[in-house]
């Protein structure tokens, strides 16, 4: 899916994110088929969600019925939960296990670089913008220490 990235942001495409909702429901899908896992990369060790994650998964998924937030990082670490919006309302963290030792149908690993690098573009910065990521941070009000001896000791 076309899209824009940074280190720490990410933007899809609405016009593709739409076309591919309308190809699955043409091919005779249901949203909850194709449109309820999440699954995306953290670029360092830590897998856990980061407050973005939560309010993305929050509002994205937020009123379906059921969806997985899922996240690797490096190493090989991940994190999963599944939400279910229905019934007795549930979240939990579920297992994870990866076995690429079986292809499985659409698997064309050769085929992914070619599609990395056709819809995956880097976020273009304009001079004087910060980071996506850091949009609207206030440092002052955001980032204090109560402890004045540990405040010391990270300078």
């Amino acid at each position: 899916m076309k899209q824009t990235c940074s280190l720490a942001h990410v933007a899809f495409d609405d016009e593709a994110v739409a076309n591919f909702f309308d190809d699955q429901v043409d091919a005779g899908l249901r949203p909850e088929q194709f449109g309820r896992i999440w699954i995306h990369t953290h670029p360092g060790e830590c897998p856990e969600p980061s407050p973005t994650d939560e309010a993305t998964f929050d509002r994205v998924f937020g009123r379906s019925d059921w969806a997985v937030m899922f996240i690797l990082a490096r190493q090989g670490r991940s994190y999963a939960r599944l939400r279910m919006n229905y019934g007795p309302a549930l979240e939990c963290e579920i297992p994870v296990r990866r076995d690429y030792s079986e292809p499985f149908p659409g698997c064309e690993p050769e085929c992914w670089e070619e599609e990395y690098l056709t819809n995956v573009h880097p976020e273009q910065l304009k001079p004087g913008r910060p980071l996506s990521a850091l949009d609207g941070f206030d440092w002052d009000a955001d980032w204090f220490f109560d402890d004045p001896d540990l405040e010391g000791d990270l300078k």
